[in-house]
């Protein structure tokens, strides 16, 4: 999701996704009916450390992103691949689609506009375009965040909360934006568990952590969007599982109102 203005870029990654997705919330459990169950289960424990070195953004004065997500992406098939099998749990892996520039469709459907990096529920695609300032140039970790929450609704997808979601937004109106928010929220807590994960494997410091934060932040919906949530609650769930490591503590459907903002 990048494009001019660029807040308004970072603040959409992810909207074909969402469009396609809805649910229900702890809020909307007082009419009577649940919120959406966190399948991802404590006894599975946490994601397994493993190793991740990043590649180049750009080398030589050569634009080398594609291989820098590839890389990415590999290393998310491994570690959740892994993950689910320790569960005894069934699992696919996302396709992957490169664009070097936005395409006139995608997916089957128009290219959402300010949107770069997405997912395309119905099939299971991630998307990512080479180009724009999500990603060209950038010497933090935003890229290496954009395509672990990207490949987070993947795992929202074969574990069923979109589904859930999906069925509990159709019946629970007055709450859509807010079960929105729980959505991409957790998508970015599971992306935070990927990194805590790889993050020995780095060669970061202290100081990309605290860029990647500032970063996240900056992506957070302090205008009329309000569909990935507040800044600081984008800091704070991506932290959670960073901190945490294991996607259980990503439920941000039963989590305060105040929490996902």
């Amino acid at each position: 999701m990048h494009s001019a203005p660029i807040k308004r870029a970072l603040t959409l990654a992810a909207v074909l996704a969402i469009a396609c997705i809805p649910a229900q919330s702890a809020q909307a459990a007082g009419s009577g009916s649940a919120p959406v169950s966190n399948p991802f289960s404590t006894k599975a424990g946490k994601l397994a450390v493993t190793s991740c070195p990043e590649t180049p953004i750009s080398s030589g004065g050569i634009p080398r992103a594609r291989q820098y997500l590839e890389a990415v992406v590999k290393c998310l098939d491994k570690s959740w691949s892994a993950y689910f099998a320790h569960a005894g749990r069934s699992y696919g892996k996302p396709v992957v689609q490169y664009f070097e520039e936005p395409a006139s469709t995608v997916c089957g459907l128009r290219w959402p506009e300010h949107a770069a990096a997405f997912y395309c529920t119905d099939r299971r695609t991630l998307v990512f375009p080479l180009t724009g300032g999500w990603i060209e140039d950038r010497t933090d970790l935003y890229p290496f965040k954009v395509a672990a929450h990207e490949y987070g609704h993947h795992l929202q997808s074969v574990t069923g909360i979109r589904r859930s979601y999906e069925a509990r937004a159709r019946t629970d109106r007055a709450h859509q934006a807010e079960l929105k928010r729980r959505y991409e929220l957790q998508a970015d807590c599971l992306s935070g568990v990927f990194i805590g994960s790889v993050w020995g494997s780095l060669s970061r410091t202290a100081a990309d952590w605290t860029a990647l934060l500032d970063a996240t932040r900056a992506s957070g919906d302090e205008d009329e969007y309000r569909s990935h949530g507040k800044g600081a609650n984008r800091v704070h769930w991506l932290a959670r599982g960073y901190r945490a490591g294991s996607p259980a503590a990503c439920d941000t459907w039963s989590a305060p109102s105040a929490k996902v903002s």
